[in-house]
């Protein structure tokens, strides 16, 4: 008998191995024409005169046609190297360009077909799924058998979903090249928002939106009757549609920057590289409106917000980061460490983070306002460096991909800037604190459990003490989960806001006086 829930299921798998098999279907035909239309005047005739010897043949596979395009181009960029002709090096990589123009396959002539098949069954799949699931919930409820889960407690299953996400973003961000066919998939959907060809980063926008979306949904099963997770839920799925993903598309159809105006430094960590700044300061209005604003989010919206309601009016209602590890990761929250090496770690990381990107702007502005004169090459490496190892690695590939590993918010903890900035500034100048009532505490340990951010809320609740730790993000599920209401989030007067450990007396607490 085919339920609704293994139907879902059923459409997931079908879609995800759609978007596995596509990239590998089509052949890739280069012709001189498509070299002309890809690649950069400046770099033309000798590229098409180095590639020549591909044109005519049929390449079967991404690999193969990689391998014949860095057969050509790469011994020329070598000799020049040798002979320390660095300003004729041809720097740029086209091989995503021509291989997404020379590819033929069914993406490329059925994109639409493709898109259905591929994320839509698996969107239709898993909502089908968590709504048939939420209606068989056991007497125990939404958390009912998470460390009896292949896919939440570490087992094979969680294993295999974590090397998918990691080789996807391994794929993404260094490989790109090899991910065209489910580029040519979206193709009408970025011609149709902003008029111009999709990437590889449109493709993932789409992705990212669209998993925040299907898995916000579920919030809002999983959550029925919680008024705070639900409007929560809603500003993350808002933000990330609206703001990260349609505006700043738009605003390219319109000839405009590319701008997400929820993104704020040190999280948009390259606001401040020279060629945004060229970009902003050449836009006209909206261009200078764009860089005051990026300014003012930094300057006055941060410790402003952060001083009446803590890091969680960024962190869980408008983080596109958050947004995901808050739906997606959902989960897998209970996997996050709560050992005490695990938060020394995190203070020396995050905060280390933070101090990479302050002294790499510094350098940045230091370099742009001497005519890139002073500190040119050193800035350069940095900004490499900050790249491959902060925005990508850390980021991307551990960031998300190690959720059924290390829990949903591993970013968060260990390597968001933002985070740290927002966290000094709530541990030592706000209002916001998780009061606890511990004479009602259980000791049943829910809080803890289910904490994303590694704290161990049963400690606090036990000694009824305020939580103010700089990497609580105020998602409230500790509050939710708790079933004898010790937890409370709220935002009062500072004084008494940080305090020592009461002794408990029953329901009372009394303070010993030094």
């Amino acid at each position: 008998m085919i339920t609704v829930k293994n139907l879902g299921l059923g459409l997931f798998f079908l879609g995800v191995v759609a978007f596995t098999v596509l990239p590998f279907l089509g052949s890739y035909h280069l012709r001189e024409d498509l070299v002309s239309s890809e690649v950069k005047e400046i770099h033309r005739e000798k590229v098409k005169e180095l590639l020549a010897p591909m044109y005519g043949f049929s390449y079967s596979s991404t690999y193969s046609f990689l391998q014949a395009y860095h057969q050509q181009l790469d011994p020329y960029n070598e000799a020049l190297k040798v002979e320390g002709r660095w300003e004729e090096v041809i720097w740029e990589d086209y091989g995503f360009s021509l291989a997404k123009a020379a590819l033929q396959g069914p993406s490329r002539d059925h994109p639409l077909l493709c898109l259905l098949l591929s994320l839509g069954s698996c969107l239709a799949g898993g909502l089908l799924f968590h709504l048939a699931k939420k209606k068989e919930e056991s007497p125990g409820g939404a958390f009912a058998g998470i460390f009896h889960s292949s896919l939440t407690n570490r087992g094979l299953l969680g294993i295999l979903v974590g090397s998918y996400l990691i080789l996807f973003y391994v794929i993404l961000y260094w490989f790109p090249a090899y991910l065209v066919s489910l580029v040519w998939m979206v193709e009408p959907l970025s011609k149709l928002l902003s008029g111009g060809p999709a990437s590889q980063w449109f493709l993932y926008g789409l992705v990212y939106t669209l998993a925040i979306l299907v898995m916000g949904i579920r919030m809002f099963s999983k959550y029925a009757g919680n008024r705070y997770q639900q409007l929560r839920t809603a500003s993350v799925m808002f933000f990330q549609t609206a703001f990260a993903f349609l505006i700043p598309e738009v605003l390219v159809r319109l000839n405009q920057p590319y701008f997400d105006f929820k993104n704020i430094w040190p999280l948009d960590y390259d606001f401040f590289f020279d060629y945004q700044l060229s970009t902003f300061l050449s836009s006209g209005g909206l261009g200078l409106f764009m860089l005051a604003w990026g300014c003012l989010l930094i300057i006055v919206a941060v410790p402003v917000f952060t001083y009446f309601y803590g890091k969680r009016w960024y962190c869980s209602w408008v983080c596109g980061c958050g947004g995901l590890a808050e739906t997606v990761g959902d989960s897998f929250r209970h996997l996050s460490d709560k050992s005490l090496k695990a938060w020394k770690w995190e203070r020396w990381t995050i905060h280390g983070v933070l101090a990479l990107a302050v002294v790499m702007t510094s350098l940045t502005l230091v370099n742009y306002f001497s005519g890139f004169k002073v500190l040119g090459d050193l800035t350069n490496q940095v900004h490499a460096f900050y790249g491959f190892a902060i925005g990508s690695a850390f980021a991307g590939v551990v960031g998300t991909g190690f959720y059924p590993l290390m829990g949903n918010r591993v970013w968060c903890r260990f390597g968001c800037p933002l985070a740290a900035y927002l966290g000094l500034v709530q541990r030592f100048k706000s209002r916001f604190r998780i009061t606890t009532n511990g004479g009602q505490c259980i000791s049943c340990g829910n809080c803890s459990t289910h904490c994303e951010m590694g704290i161990d809320v049963r400690a606090y609740a036990q000694q009824g003490q305020n939580i103010v730790r700089s990497s609580c993000v105020g998602c409230g599920i500790c509050a939710t989960v708790c079933p004898r209401g010790v937890l409370k989030l709220e935002n009062g007067p500072e004084k008494d806001r940080i305090h020592d450990f009461p002794i408990l007396i029953g329901r009372q607490t009394i303070q010993l006086k030094k």
